[in-house]
């Protein structure tokens, strides 16, 4: 392989709008491939269309779609963009230029948010710093919805940033909320992570207080206010979705009429669809 070619990797699941909007900024890139989970939306044609690699694998977990990109691309190098973000033409440049330092194995990325149509200065969005520009042979991803990239090596950070743009509507924050809740409610199960009663209250009004107070939420004006207090309500449905799936589990699995705790997978694609 070359050291000097970078893959950029986006994860799709019904993304052809972002889609449509975001490859065609790609074509800095030696190869751009999407690892499509299951689309219905015409989301893989729509990438090949446009240039790109397609990979059709479903959906078990985030960690393991990533890692199937790596495992995939043909550059050393992979850049992790999500459907919903955009790079800038000065990012573009100083990925390419940052891939030739052989003293990191990955780079850290800033991201801009634009949420509820509104750019995000705060409420925690100022501290989004995601590993996403990684040697592939440096490390893997690890986690069901919260993944990130474990390191073997000296990580830098890019000067450019992503522009994030993402829940455009609270509506749109409220469906995302049901399904990652009830993916990483049923992950936690499966690692047989009891629940606590403590998180149904206690941790919906630490998340308000981090992102309203401690990360200066009140200064995203309305906006800011509606995303800190949709962020509490998260955590609350994450705990009760995780008390719920918990006692299905281990307390009623004698019951007949309850059926069996949802894998991963299947949370997962009955709230994408």
């Amino acid at each position: 392989m070359n050291a000097s070619r970078v893959t950029v990797a986006v994860l799709a699941l019904n993304e052809a709008d972002n889609l449509r909007r975001l490859l065609p900024m790609l074509d800095w890139a030696d190869e751009v491939i999407v690892i499509d989970g299951g689309s219905a939306d015409g989301s893989p044609e729509i990438a090949e269309q446009l240039g790109a690699r397609v990979i059709r694998r479903a959906f078990d977990n985030f960690a393991a779609q990533r890692n199937a990109a790596s495992a995939a691309a043909r550059g050393d190098w992979v850049f992790f963009i999500d459907a919903d973000e955009r790079p800038s033409p000065r990012l573009a440049e100083e990925v390419r230029r940052r891939i030739s330092d052989k003293s990191r194995v990955g780079y850290r990325v800033p991201i801009r948010s634009t949420i509820f149509g509104r750019r995000f200065r705060f409420s925690g969005t100022q501290n989004d710093l995601p590993l996403r520009l990684v040697h592939r042979s440096a490390g893997m991803w690890q986690g069901d919805v919260h993944e990130r990239f474990v390191a073997h090596g000296p990580v830098g950070k890019l000067e450019h940033h992503l522009e994030h743009f993402t829940l455009p509507t609270p509506a749109a924050f409220l469906g995302k909320m049901q399904r990652y809740t009830q993916i990483a409610a049923a992950a936690r199960v499966t690692a047989g992570i009891a629940p606590r009663g403590v998180d149904l209250w206690l941790r919906p009004a630490v998340e308000f207080f981090r992102r309203f107070v401690w990360k200066f939420g009140w200064l995203d004006g309305p906006q800011g206010w509606v995303f800190c207090g949709l962020s509490a309500l998260s955590e609350w449905l994450l705990a009760r979705k995780h008390r719920l799936l918990w006692r299905r589990k281990h307390v009623d699995a004698t019951i007949p009429h309850v059926g069996a705790l949802p894998d991963v997978r299947s949370a997962w694609e009955a709230t994408a669809s």
